[in-house]
């Protein structure tokens, strides 16, 4: 049996070499991105595309938001906000959707599930969401079972949409995805006045009993999902009693007629990646005690945005080129980005359970009041004298003015260096800064394989992050999974794997292709 590490050897690029994946891309085989269940009775939602008032900077104050009424319209926007359609593009006769949750190469592997448990919304039961039709299918149904108006959304991936493109390295991408997802969720249950938590002790074969998609019998065999994770929404104030939610649920589910069974996604396979399910299987989240940390608030950089939350977040979009040519950065601008990712008691941190193992490392190009160079931000002060100490020994570490615990390693022009690593794409040096997100690997996967992905789920929590407060400050971000894992290493001065890379992020200015149409997401629900 693979381990995780071994699978983290194996994929990664370098410079002599990519890691292995489709020798080319059969297009008549390109996945199906909306998963479709037949047999099921389909719950309608309210129309989408409904705006609300909440500025992006009134969001930092959650806390004095009121709670919105728990009712479809409230439940239908959580859903669109979070993994709903956000627009479609097209070129010529090619036409594609957007959504609000980002996707390595636009292939979207997360489906998403609703377990209802409150009879005055709708029958209780499992749903699933799909986001181009914008409603619910009821996939298993409840009989009024005692769930204390319990309500759950759970995420799981295709290895197989992610692999067709991008063969062995997908599965961390398909992590990277349900990271990004995590973040959206909590973003749009912040909203409407809600909150979540990530119910950490939920094992995998918990969440694929619940969400059903154990049930191999109703999915094609080479398309199947694999769990990712759970969360419970909290919509209003009042106290819930979750003792022995689990075992109702999951009782409850076992016990209830099921309906439906998956679409095929795709004509045929033209490859096997059975390196992907190898490690999904050593990487499996065995049951245990519910992670429970939360950080106090940091000094917060306010932000000026006064663009409506709900407008924001359906307008995202991940750059595909920017302008070189474009001015600095504002500080202040950039300096909120640098707080934002710090852990706090506000969104989408509300839903994250562990300390943070996550650091950035910035390749400055263009910010105001900062020379170019590298740079380094870790995200906890205990951080500090460990990430010194694996990085190269003639490093600076000088404190920066511009924002406390901001330190600059390396003055030069990494413009070349920038794009190297990261694939030699362009967006990464005619961006303002783009940066590694190193991970503190070693020791977390020795512990536990399965924290493996939760590495990868914090990484994409923080670049979604950094897409919401980009487009916040009228820039854009890029999330960049194609880079060259040692050469970062070797660049940093790592030699061990206490530290490993495992996403890339860039800002700067866009450069938009006016040859590409712009078309609303959902113009057929809401003629």
């Amino acid at each position: 049996m693979m381990s995780v590490t071994d699978y983290h050897q194996r994929t990664k690029h370098s410079l002599q070499r990519y890691a292995r994946g489709p020798e080319s891309l059969d297009w008549d085989d390109q996945p199906d991105p909306f998963r479709r269940f037949d047999g099921c009775a389909v719950q309608p939602l309210p129309k989408p595309g409904r705006e609300l008032g909440l500025s992006w900077a009134e969001l930092d104050h959650r806390q004095s938001l009121p709670a919105a009424e728990l009712n479809l319209d409230n439940v239908g926007l959580l859903l669109e906000l979070a993994f709903g359609l956000a627009a479609w593009k097209q070129y010529g006769p090619d036409r594609w959707a957007l959504r609000c949750n980002p996707s390595s190469g636009n292939l979207h592997p997360s489906e998403v599930y609703l377990v209802n448990g409150v009879t005055e919304l709708m029958p209780q039961g499992v749903y699933h969401y799909v986001p181009v039709d914008h409603h619910l299918e009821r996939r298993c149904s409840f009989d009024n079972a005692a769930l204390s108006n319990a309500l759950l959304v759970g995420l799981s991936s295709v290895h197989w949409r992610e692999a067709w493109k991008y063969g062995e390295r997908a599965y961390r991408y398909c992590q990277l995805d349900a990271g990004h997802a995590l973040a959206a969720l909590s973003y749009a249950a912040a909203v409407l006045g809600w909150r979540i938590e990530l119910l950490s002790g939920y094992s995998d074969s918990d969440i694929a009993n619940l969400l059903g998609i154990d049930r191999k019998a109703e999915f094609i065999a080479r398309e199947t999902e694999a769990p990712d994770w759970l969360c419970r929404i909290y919509y209003n104030d009042a106290a819930v009693d979750c003792a022995g939610e689990r075992t109702t649920l999951l009782d409850t589910a076992r016990d209830s007629s099921w309906q439906g069974k998956a679409r095929s996604l795709s004509a045929y396979h033209m490859y096997d990646w059975t390196v992907i399910e190898e490690v999904s299987q050593a990487a499996q989240k065995p049951e245990g005690a519910a992670a429970q940390w939360q950080a106090e608030s940091p000094v917060l950089v306010e932000s000026d945005c006064r663009l409506p939350v709900t407008k924001l977040i359906r307008q995202r979009r991940s750059a595909q080129h920017f302008n070189g040519k474009a001015g600095p950065l504002g500080q202040s601008a950039f300096t909120r980005m640098l707080a934002a990712v710090l852990p706090c008691d506000k969104p989408p941190f509300d839903g994250w359970n562990w300390p943070p193992a996550v650091h950035l490392c910035l390749f400055v190009h263009k910010v105001e009041g900062l020379a170019p160079g590298i740079y380094c931000l870790p995200r906890s002060a205990q951080s500090v004298d460990d990430l010194r100490q694996s990085m190269k020994a003639d490093f600076q570490w000088q404190e920066t003015d511009a924002f406390p615990g901001f330190y600059l390693l390396h003055e030069a022009d990494v413009r070349q260096a920038a794009k190297t690593l990261s694939c030699h794409q362009a967006i990464a040096s005619d961006s303002a800064f783009s940066l590694a997100m190193l991970a503190e690997f070693g020791e977390n996967v020795a512990a536990q394989p399965w924290h493996y992905r939760r590495l990868f789920w914090e990484c994409g929590l923080l670049g979604q992050i950094l897409y919401l407060e980009a487009e916040a400050a009228s820039v854009r971000g890029t999330g960049i999974g194609c880079f060259f894992d040692d050469a970062v290493h070797a660049v940093l001065g790592l030699e061990d794997d206490r530290l490993q890379s495992l996403y890339h992020f860039t800002v700067g200015e866009p450069l938009e292709d006016t040859r590409i149409q712009t078309l609303p997401a959902y113009a057929r629900l809401v003629e």
